[in-house]
Formats: C-alpha cells, sequence, structure tokens
C-alpha cells in the first residue's frame, strides 16, 4: 500500500508526450490536443499516472515550441485551450494528471515581452531582458564586440545585435530565444502570476525547463577559452547562478505554498552536482521536488555530445549510484533514459538489432527498479529506436542543423558531421509515435512533418498490444510492480558488483521485502556472482523480461552466480 505520509508522485510514473509527434487528428502532418485525447485509453491501460505535455503554446516554433510567444493561449497548430481543459476533465476522470511545460529562462523573440523590450532602451520592459552595449572600444557588429564571449548552447556567440538601438540582448539558446533577466523583480511577478492562472485551470505541475540557468552573474564574466576561436565557456556564471535557491524558494512560497493539492514539480537541470540537487530536493527547503539531472546520460560522450563512444557499463553504474547514495536521505531522483532532447536508448546503450525487445526490457527494467520517479518517453514502450538520416536535408532540429553548418564552415568533412548527428540527433526522438503498420504508421492521414522510420511496420502499439511478450507489455508489469510492491517506491538502494563489466545488480529493501534486480547488458550469457546468489535463485521471481523469465538452463546451486543470458533482466524478491 502507497504510505500517505509521502506525495503520491513518489510512486507515480510519468508519461512525457511530445504533441508535434505524438498523434495528428485533422490530417496536417502534426500531432495535436485533439490526437492525444483520442489516445488516453491507450495511455490509462500503460498504468502511467501523470502525463507530461511538452509545450503547446503559440510559438513561432523556431525551437519546436521552445520558444513561446504567449504563455497563456494554445498555439492553433495543437488545437484550442478548450480542448486543453478537455484534456485536463478526461485526464482527471480517469484517475491520472497533467504536468505542463514550463519554459521561462527565456521566451520566443515575438512574445509582446521582448517585442516590446525591443522597441528602444528607454522602454519600460528594456530590462526584462539581458541588453548590454558592445565591449569599451569596439563598435557594434565588430567581430568580438559581444558583450562577453559566451558561447550558446546552439552554437555561435551567445549575444545578437539589435542593430536599431546598437545593443546587444543575451541568448542561451537561439538567437530567437532571449533570455529574461530574473534579477528583474516584475518579470518574477509575471512568471508567477501565468503560473497560477494555470494551476487555476487544474494542470497537477510543471516540469521546468533548464530552469537553474535562471540565475547569472550579474557582472557577466567572459568565461574561459579552450582550443581554437574566440568563444568561451559562460557556464560557471549561469549554471546555478548567485540566486538560483532565492527565487525558486520564491517562487514555490509564491505559486505552490497555499495550494491544498500535492503538485509535482521538477527541474530540467544542466551541469548540476549531486550537492547541489540534495539542496534543491530537500523537502524541508521548498524549492522543487525532483530535477532531471544530465551526467548518466552524458557517460558516453567526450568533449561534446556529438562525440560518442561505447558505453562503459562500470561508469554508469557509478554514476546513477551515486545519485542514489547522494539523494538518498534527502531528496528525491527523477528516473529517465529516453526524452525529447535525448537519443533512443535501446540504440545507445542497447542492442537495436537482433536483441531489440531484450535490451529494451532490460533498459526499462533496470532504470524502474531505481529509487525515484520514473519517466516514460513516448515510444520507449515500444522499444522504438533511432531513425534513418541520409542528409542534411533529413533534419528538423535546429541544434543540430546549425551544428552541422557551423562544423561545415570550419572544415570538418560533411561525412563526419553526419555520422555525430544521426547517433546523437534530437530529432532521433521527435519522429512520429508508431501506432500500427498503416501508411505512416497511423501517426496522420497526411505528410509527417518529420518522417516515420522505416521499421515502424514492425515496431508499433497494436502489434504491441497483439503480442504479450512485447516491451509495452513489460512497461505495463514495471509500472503496475510500482503500484503495487512499496519496496520499489520507498525502499533503500544498494548497489552490488560495482566492478562488472556485463552485470547490474543491485538490491532494494523495504520494512520486511527485498528485491534484487539483475541484468545483464552484453549479447553473450553471463553469471552474477552477485552474494547469496544460490538462495536468491530459489526465492520468488517477481519480474523477467524473457517469455520463460527464470527458464532455460537452471542456475548450478555451487556455481558463483546466477546465469543470465543475453540482455536478460530478473527481479527476485523475498523477506528481509
Amino acid at each position: 500500500m502507497r504510505q500517505v505520509s509521502e506525495p503520491w508522485w513518489k510512486s507515480a510514473v510519468v508519461y512525457q508526450v511530445y504533441p508535434r509527434s505524438f498523434a495528428d487528428s485533422d490530417g496536417d502532418g502534426i500531432g495535436d490536443l485533439g490526437g492525444v485525447l483520442a489516445r488516453l485509453d491507450y495511455l490509462h491501460a500503460l498504468g502511467v499516472d501523470v502525463l507530461w505535455l511538452s509545450p503547446i503554446y503559440p510559438s513561432p516554433q523556431h525551437d519546436n515550441g521552445y520558444d513561446i510567444s504567449d504563455y497563456t493561449a494554445v498555439d492553433p497548430v495543437f488545437g484550442s485551450l478548450e480542448q486543453l481543459d478537455e484534456l485536463i476533465a478526461a485526464l482527471h476522470a480517469r484517475g491520472m494528471r497533467l504536468v505542463m511545460d514550463l519554459v521561462v529562462n527565456h521566451t520566443s523573440d515575438e512574445h509582446p515581452w521582448f517585442v516590446e523590450s525591443r522597441s528602444g532602451p528607454d522602454s519600460p520592459k528594456r530590462d526584462w531582458y539581458w541588453w548590454r552595449p558592445p565591449r569599451p572600444g569596439m563598435r557594434p557588429g565588430d567581430p568580438g564586440a559581444e558583450p562577453t564571449n559566451w558561447r550558446s548552447f546552439f552554437s555561435g556567440p551567445a549575444w545578437q545585435l539589435d542593430e536599431a538601438s546598437g545593443e546587444y540582448y543575451l541568448h542561451l539558446f537561439s538567437h530567437r530565444q532571449p533570455d529574461l533577466n530574473w534579477e528583474n523583480p516584475e518579470v518574477r511577478q509575471a512568471v508567477y502570476t501565468m503560473m497560477r492562472w494555470w494551476l487555476d485551470r487544474g494542470v497537477d505541475g510543471f516540469r521546468m525547463d533548464v530552469i537553474n540557468l535562471i540565475s547569472k552573474d550579474p557582472a557577466l564574466p567572459d568565461g574561459h577559452v579552450t582550443g581554437s576561436g574566440m568563444l568561451g565557456d559562460g557556464s560557471p556564471y549561469y549554471v546555478c547562478g548567485p540566486r538560483i535557491h532565492e527565487f525558486l524558494a520564491e517562487m514555490h512560497a509564491e505559486v505552490m505554498a497555499e495550494r491544498e493539492q500535492v503538485l509535482l514539480t521538477v527541474g530540467e537541470m544542466p551541469g548540476v552536482t549531486v550537492e547541489e540537487a540534495v539542496l534543491f530536493t530537500d523537502p524541508a527547503r521548498h524549492e522543487v521536488d525532483m530535477v532531471f539531472q544530465f551526467e548518466h546520460v552524458q557517460i558516453d560522450q567526450g568533449d561534446t555530445k556529438w562525440d560518442v563512444h561505447p558505453l562503459r557499463l562500470r561508469e554508469l553504474k557509478a554514476s546513477l549510484n551515486r545519485w542514489q547514495l547522494g539523494l538518498a536521505e534527502r531528496g528525491w531522483n527523477s528516473l529517465y533514459w529516453n526524452n525529447h532532447d535525448q537519443p533512443r536508448v535501446v540504440s545507445r546503450f542497447g542492442d537495436d538489432g537482433r536483441y531489440r525487445v531484450e535490451s529494451a526490457t532490460l533498459l526499462g527494467t533496470v532504470l524502474h527498479l531505481h529509487r525515484g520517479t520514473p519517466y516514460v518517453y513516448q515510444g520507449e514502450e515500444l522499444g522504438m529506436t533511432n531513425t534513418s538520416f541520409t542528409s542534411i536535408e533529413d533534419f528538423r532540429d535546429i541544434e543540430s542543423l546549425n551544428h552541422y553548418a557551423h562544423e561545415v564552415a570550419a572544415g570538418t568533412p560533411p561525412d563526419a558531421v553526419l555520422a555525430g548527428l544521426r547517433t546523437m540527433s534530437r530529432d532521433n526522438a521527435r519522429t512520429p509515435m508508431q501506432w500500427d503498420d498503416t501508411e505512416h504508421a497511423g501517426f496522420t492521414t497526411g505528410t509527417p512533418w518529420i518522417p516515420v522510420n522505416a521499421n515502424y511496420t514492425e515496431v508499433n502499439a497494436a502489434a504491441a498490444l497483439a503480442d504479450p511478450h512485447s516491451v509495452l507489455h513489460h512497461y505495463r508489469r514495471l509500472i503496475e510492480l510500482r503500484h503495487t510492491e512499496p519496496a520499489v517506491a520507498f525502499g533503500d538502494f544498494r548497489m552490488l558488483l560495482a566492478d562488472d563489466d556485463r552485470i547490474y545488480a543491485f538490491t532494494r529493501r523495504y520494512e520486511g521485502t527485498e528485491l534484487l534486480v539483475v541484468a545483464n547488458f552484453s549479447a553473450e550469457d553471463a553469471e552474477a556472482p552477485v552474494p547469496d546468489a544460490a538462495a536468491w535463485a530459489a526465492s520468488e521471481l517477481v519480474l523477467g523480461n524473457y517469455p520463460d523469465a527464470g527458464g532455460g538452463p537452471p542456475s548450478d546451486p555451487d556455481a558463483a552466480g546466477l546465469t543470465l543470458r543475453p540482455w536478460e533482466a530478473r527481479v527476485y524478491r523475498r523477506p528481509a
């Protein structure tokens, strides 16, 4: 039974919908709210508790909706505010909740706030954004005249010249996404007013986009330059900046504190450390409930996300263990492999060929049995894979397009740039949801805004629903286990076999129950020499990812451990 003293989200599972790619109800090739409404029974049958909806606000769509031009409306491409109200009511009727994306580090350059701010230096909203003159002694537009040398996340300088005024504005992302100035209390109050407006409509919480970047060092120092070029790393001056804890505590007090219902707040925080996350998620500090950290999804990367190397399991275990232990006494973890910004995990950390089903279900098992709140990204429960990009014309994502243009201009061979894009581009996660084997995978009757993955005839929801051993049905069993076994949600965590290069193993213990999770991250049979292996092998097997879970050659009681088949995962239970 769920502990009444614990907030509901500790035993919940969240499902992220990227509306543009989920389901299209009107045939224009773009997913919409009508499509989400039509698929709610699918989500309810999966067992998820919360729907996290990526941005559906009015937007020029320069960054697929993360450039917002109106915070309190719905973009017509996705539907209407009335449809969103209908979605909230339909979710609540099913015992589910809705979390909205909150994007308040920056706005679109078409947002009325920025349009007014840009009207001139005397504008009453000039200070709502970060405006600065060029460097002393330099003219606007000269190379290196930007106020700081900071590099944008989307390539190039983080400052854009406004020729009319001769000043620059800060944009950590695209130049179409100017950063709000949270030092200005009027900005903060406008954001809080907007958040209260959504909660009054029945929204149950917020996923806060890059929320730990909202506090900048007002001195705006130059960043350290590495390698050739003039651009530097400004992150020490805006990642978890000087007033970030103050701002989030103020947000909680102004928006969440007086609400009767228990809300969910999760902050996306690139560059956050375990030590900072403990502060952010400590319930006594009243900031956010949990954070999205990036450490484990950077394990396979070199100096940049495009420099990819094979997964080293020891490093992945060390990272996740550090976060499990670091937030064990205070705070709470979010658990994810996939989202709209990450390539498909079965192609990344698994085997999307021969062992696609086995590795997808193994990855789900390992993640969901950790301590924290799991997040499922649309199609993850089907074992959807990375797609095949043949040329730069196949890509839609601004980050990918900018990176390609920047690298090719710098002399990198186009094929070498494309190799990194094929593996790591955000577009891998944004191909349409694969519903069935009809044209365009049942996503739309029109032409999809981005092509469907060619493997949709094999990998789709209709086929998965008909197969009791599919990835989908395994995810249903994982979610049910979290709802029915308190040790999954509330148990402690102890990593085993930390130095094993193939076996991921850990235990969860809670009020007289102990679980063992063992998983073979390889395409060969492997022994799992966990302590007390023979007794575990004879205990109750509550979940496995092979049709004959626990079957196959029985483990030798005299052997060092349990024998696991390629990409096999098992969960055992016994009295503690």
